[in-house]
Order: C-alpha cells, then sequence, then structure tokens
C-alpha cells in the first residue's frame, strides 16, 4: 500500500477532505510539518479486532479506558425519527 506524504499547508486547506480520502481509501497519509518532523495519520476499523492502537491505548491510557467505560455504562438512546421522515399509510 502507498503512503503520501504531503506537507502540513495541504492538510491544513482541506483537512475533512483529507481526513476522508484516509478513511474511505485505508491509506496512511505523512504529514511533514515544517520543522521536518513527520507525523502519520492512518485510518482505524472499529471492527478490527487485530487494531493494535487501540488496543495499546485501552491498556496504557487510564483516560481512555475511563471514558469507553463511561461510554458502556450509560443508558442509549433511540434515535428520534423525524415526523416529516415517516410515510404515512
Amino acid at each position: 500500500m502507498d503512503i503520501e506524504v504531503i506537507p502540513l499547508s495541504q492538510l491544513q486547506t482541506d483537512t475533512p477532505g483529507l481526513l476522508t480520502k484516509c478513511c474511505d481509501s485505508g491509506q496512511t497519509v505523512v504529514v511533514e510539518l515544517p520543522d521536518h518532523r513527520l507525523v502519520a495519520i492512518q485510518p482505524l476499523e472499529a471492527d478490527d479486532e487485530d487494531d493494535s492502537l487501540v488496543s495499546d491505548l485501552i491498556e496504557t491510557n487510564p483516560s481512555f479506558r475511563a471514558l469507553i467505560e463511561k461510554s458502556a455504562a450509560s443508558p442509549r438512546k433511540p434515535f428520534a425519527a423525524k415526523a416529516s421522515a415517516i410515510p404515512s399509510r
């Protein structure tokens, strides 16, 4: 799989578009900062059991783990359908 290297200015120009492209393609994007350091952006699949980054976050980051536990313990609210979205019979 190819890795695209872009300057920070390109990320700043169209952040939502670039992130969407990254997620849709599954391609890692490397951003070169003005001081020539590099930062990688890669899509994560929520249902990917082999995703070591998410596992590492859960294992090593207490704040992230607390956020997951809080989310799991909170009640789920049903989606409210808009009145105009429900077809009449």
